[in-house]
């Protein structure tokens, strides 16, 4: 008897967990925890979890085929159970969805689902059903609407046919919020919504402050979102009604799983499944670089990272004190250089590929073309500029007042018409005049040149075929033009260098043919790429513009020089493709970017605590030390910067960019040269004056880095109420005035061991000595960081200010100077 009353409790707990294999939950039935509910095709199942390390327990919605588990939405994010024995999930009066823990009468989350009695609903026909989009619904099966949903109720994650907007008649807005922490899905600080004022943006915010804005819906995408466009798989589309007003995108395929997930740092990172790798492909994040910061560069300030400084004013303004010497940052401010006189000739300028302003104080005009949008903000004082407002449809944008948030692309964004007075309108005139001049000197030059190699060309095919008549030579293997190419630009080795040859049909597959889904960034000298070889490791794959006048030069030097490197804190590279018109190399792929993406941001600066940042420095001295020392050649870098230390998984630095190193022969230790080279604010005076570099060179730009890494501020764009100071003459008045430890960044919170972050800051400013000879070499450096020793006196330290690109350099001879601004690796704040 007791054998079948058992095996009667076991077959209903099977069908009881049967049940629970749909996709509904009706009013006589309750989820417990370890139950869950699988939508109809098995792409969501809805249960208890517990995030990351936590014990707490929260209902939410997760892909159920996808092995590591990825929850897009999060019930009672703000009232977790602490039991995993004792949740509930049951639907109670008028049709609400509580949660239970124990036996407590008191849910402690619910639905709070609001039905109108003139409805006339009967609870007991009311359930809840799990969609295949993700969407958790109350239905009725006697009628054919929602009575809720969680798509209203978003959390941190947007799903296809979810809205991010907002609901006119109520007020209430469909927003993301983060997450606290990986570990804590209670409301974070920042969200992720639509802007009500203006031309439907898409903001990200952390409290009422903007971070980051998506630009101006133009009818197709948004305008400052260049690698967001709709195509024959996604389609993105922007509502606005009486009712309501939201943003929403879909597939064509619903078997492809994707979402946009707002991190616990504020960052918004684009997500699509990979079935044939396991993994989530993550192309894009906002922010993704310094300009999409939001107000980088202040009012009536533009924002591009291939400059140097990467601010600069619009046509007809400057910066408010002529001291500034055009470094803009956020809290800077961009003014007339003349009185604006309306209508006393005054017009507009063209700027190309430019990112709209924020559209607060912006207005549109709907039917209006170009001309007239012109004529309509000419009439009005308060304009200050035009911008086109859809793509296919007549429509403009006029801006009334102050321009935040601009940036110009290399590749994308729209024209903008800003107001200026008519003695800059005439001067862009001139300039445009010379300009077509200069063009068409440059066209007949190339004809003639193109016409003088033609000649030359079939003169010396000709002279060769007569010479060697009846012999037909063997076409070189690629691997060889590479060699004698090297050998050609590093003639003091006199060696050949081994190095693994892609094809270009191998790295196209692998980046799958450029697309702009996997473009990491641009540099000085061309475009980066994720890509992954057939063997499954993942790459970084740098490859030469076409247009670049100097990239070849630092092409072959790179190679040379990197080829022959192994260090655990240098970049590695794993071979090059030089076919066609093409020059690419490979190198290993760094899944947490560069130093500078976590450094100077205000969020993700929290994650470096005083142990990790130790390390770091660290790790790029023994780098710089292999490179002085150990290594078969002795190379100085000359572009040390936070942009180039790039960081893998484990938050290892790796020195990269070695297109401006040189070598140095023998017992060589200094070296002249007529073009100065690197990254002003990280070069030492001896080299901006008179061209001269060194291993001492290296030194210097390792000691302003020690000191950014402490800080958490550049040496380039260090303001403190005198516009002259930067971060070495600031931390040289603090040691000075016995206060140095108000250096450390405020983001360390005081949880830092103060003996030894004096003593680095010691040799920080040591390596920063504004004579050569008083800096210690890298060995002497390392030594004092590593041990307990006797440290030299400081001595006033050299103040090499940020200079004016424009401006003539200091001594008068040439200079070049890196504009490059990324890492070879993906963003993440992750």
């Amino acid at each position: 008897m007791a054998s079948f009353i058992a095996l009667i409790l076991l077959c209903s707990s099977i069908l009881y967990r049967l049940c629970f294999a749909s996709d509904s939950i009706t009013h006589n039935e309750y989820l417990r925890d370890g139950d869950t509910l699988v939508s109809n095709g098995g792409i969501y199942a809805l249960g208890f979890f517990s995030p990351g390390k936590s014990q707490k327990r929260y209902i939410g919605v997760w892909y159920n085929q996808i092995p590591e588990q990825t929850v897009v939405w999060v019930a009672n994010r703000d009232n977790p159970i602490h039991d995993s024995s004792q949740g509930i999930v049951k639907i109670v009066e008028r049709g609400n969805l509580a949660i239970f823990s124990g036996s407590s009468s008191n849910p402690v989350w619910s639905t709070n689902v609001s039905i109108p009695n003139s409805k006339k609903i009967n609870s007991s026909s009311l359930f809840y059903k799990l969609l295949d989009t993700g969407n958790l619904v109350l239905c009725d099966e006697n009628k054919g609407e929602f009575l809720w949903q969680s798509f209203d109720f978003p959390t941190d994650t947007h799903l296809p046919g979810m809205k991010i907007g907002w609901n006119l008649k109520s007020g209430t807005s469909w927003s993301m919020t983060s997450w606290k922490s990986y570990d804590d899905p209670s409301t974070g600080d920042y969200t992720f919504g639509m802007s009500r004022i203006g031309s439907q943006e898409l903001v990200i915010k952390k409290g009422s402050q903007k971070i980051w804005r998506s630009g101006a819906w133009n009818g197709q995408s948004w305008n400052g979102v260049p690698g967001f466009k709709p195509n024959s798989i996604v389609t993105f589309n922007v509502v606005k009604n009486q009712d309501e007003m939201y943003s929403i995108y879909s597939f064509s395929n619903t078997s492809i799983l994707s979402m946009i997930v707002l991190d616990y740092l504020g960052v918004a990172q684009r997500k699509t499944w990979v079935q044939s790798k396991g993994e989530w492909n993550t192309p894009k994040y906002y922010p993704d670089d310094n300009c999409d910061n939001y107000g980088k560069c202040g009012v009536f300030g533009s924002c591009h990272t291939n400059y140097d400084p990467i601010c600069m004013c619009l046509p007809g303004f400057e910066v408010t004190s002529p001291s500034e010497s055009n470094v803009l940052e956020g809290s800077h401010t961009c003014v007339r250089k003349r009185k604006h006189l309306c209508g006393k000739g005054d017009g507009f300028i063209k700027l190309e590929s430019i990112k709209l302003p924020d559209t607060t104080n912006s207005r549109i005009y709907m039917g209006l073309d170009m001309k007239e949008c012109e004529i309509e903000c000419r009439n009005n004082c308060s304009c200050t500029g035009y911008a086109s407002a859809y793509v296919n449809e007549r429509g403009c944008l006029a801006w009334f007042g102050d321009l935040m948030d601009i940036r110009e692309y290399a590749e994308g964004g729209e024209d903008f018409f800003v107001r200026v007075d008519a003695s800059e309108l005439a001067k862009a005139s001139r300039d445009s005049k010379e300009s077509f001049t200069k063009k068409k000197l440059v066209l007949l030059c190339v004809l003639i040149a193109v016409g003088l190699l033609i000649f030359i060309s079939t003169f010396y095919y000709f002279l060769k075929k007569a010479r060697k008549k009846g012999s037909v030579q063997r076409e070189r293997h690629p691997k060889q033009v590479l060699n004698s190419a090297l050998l050609e630009t590093n003639e003091e080795t006199n060696t050949k260098f081994e190095l693994p040859i892609f094809d270009l049909n191998s790295i196209m597959t692998a980046t799958e043919t450029f697309s702009l889904a996997n473009k990491l960034g641009t540099g000085g000298f061309g475009s980066v790429y994720k890509g992954k070889l057939p063997d499954g490791r993942e790459v970084a794959v740098k490859r030469l513009s076409r247009n670049s006048g100097q990239g070849v030069t630092e092409f072959k030097n790179e190679v040379v020089l990197i080829v022959k490197l192994q260090h655990r804190n240098l970049v590695q590279i794993l071979g090059c493709c030089i076919e066609q018109e093409e020059k690419m190399l490979v190198y290993e792929y760094m899944p947490n970017r560069s130093l500078d993406f976590f450094l100077f941001d205000q969020s993700r600066s929290v994650l470096l605590n005083w142990r990790l940042r130790r390390d770091i420095i660290l790790g790029i001295a023994r780098g710089v030390l292999y490179l002085h020392q150990d290594s078969r050649l002795r190379i100085v870098h000359r572009d040390l910067k936070a942009s180039n230390i790039l960081l893998d998984a484990s938050m290892n630095p790796k020195i990269s960019d070695f297109g401006m190193a040189r070598i140095f022969g023998g017992e060589q230790t200094q070296g002249n040269t007529n073009r100065v080279v690197g990254t002003f604010g990280y070069m030492p005076p001896e080299y901006v004056m008179h061209g001269l570099f060194s291993i001492k060179s290296d030194v210097f730009s390792f000691g302003v880095l020690l000191l950014e890494i402490i800080s958490g501020k550049k040496n380039t764009s260090f303001y403190n109420e005198d516009p002259t100071m930067n971060l070495i003459k600031h931390a040289w008045e603090l040691w000075r005035d016995g206060r140095p430890l108000e250096l450390v960044d405020p983001s360390m919170d005081n949880s830092f061991p103060e003996q030894e972050v004096l003593k680095f800051i010691q040799v920080g400013i040591l390596s920063v000595q504004e004579n050569a000879n008083d800096r210690p070499t890298m060995s002497s450096a390392i030594f004092m960081l590593e041990n307990e020793t006797t440290i030299p006196s400081l001595r006033q330290p050299a103040f090499v200010l940020t200079s004016n690109p424009n401006s003539p350099s200091p001594s008068g001879i040439g200079s070049d100077h890196s504009m490059n601004q990324m890492s070879t690796t993906i963003v993440e704040a992750r």
